[in-house]
């Protein structure tokens, strides 16, 4: 599996020209992401048939990406198994698949991944850091929040962003007030 491990991969999937934060899950040694109906993510795994999962921990990109597009040179073309698919141009490491949509529902596409490579381009050993994960969290509540306004998800993401402004460096700091204005 290389890059990723069992569980729920949380990283920054791109497709053509489009970024997001995605979880990718690995289970039993099987590669597969749940998408949304609706997201540029999900029309371009339908149409082109792969992803790349981009490791990053730069905070702002997970924010940036949760809620806007990137420019085109954030973007670098890069061949993983014969064909040409994208990846961040800031990453640290990644890892290209073959999507094929298995299932649907009325909301979703189960989506099984093959691969098709990864490289690493910065080998540089990180700690855990708390602001970074409050990041995340509330960055994934902050996506199911602009949908409807839930009073509960608010609550969870003022918890997490507490948790960045504690626990968290310059970089989480300034990606937990880039959220915050996403939520305006």
């Amino acid at each position: 599996m290389g890059l990723l491990r069992e569980g729920i991969n949380e990283v920054v999937a791109t497709t053509r020209d489009n970024a997001a934060p995605m979880g990718i899950i690995c289970r039993n040694g099987a590669l597969s992401m749940v998408l949304f109906k609706g997201s540029h993510t999900e029309a371009n795994i339908r149409r082109d048939g792969w992803v790349v999962a981009n490791v990053t921990h730069d905070p702002a990109v997970w924010v940036r990406t949760a809620f806007a597009d990137l420019p085109p040179e954030a973007f670098v073309e890069i061949e993983a198994g014969g064909r040409a698919v994208q990846r961040l141009a800031a990453c640290e490491a990644w890892a290209a698949f073959r999507a094929t949509v298995r299932h649907e529902t009325a909301e979703t596409y189960f989506v099984a991944l093959e691969p098709l490579g990864e490289g690493v381009i910065e080998a540089a050993v990180q700690a855990h850091n708390r602001g970074f994960a409050g990041i995340i969290e509330a960055t994934v509540h902050a996506t199911r929040y602009v949908i409807g306004r839930d009073p509960a998800l608010k609550a969870l993401i003022d918890h997490h962003l507490a948790i960045v402004r504690k626990c968290g460096g310059p970089r989480e700091r300034e990606a937990a007030a880039l959220l915050e204005e996403y939520l305006i």
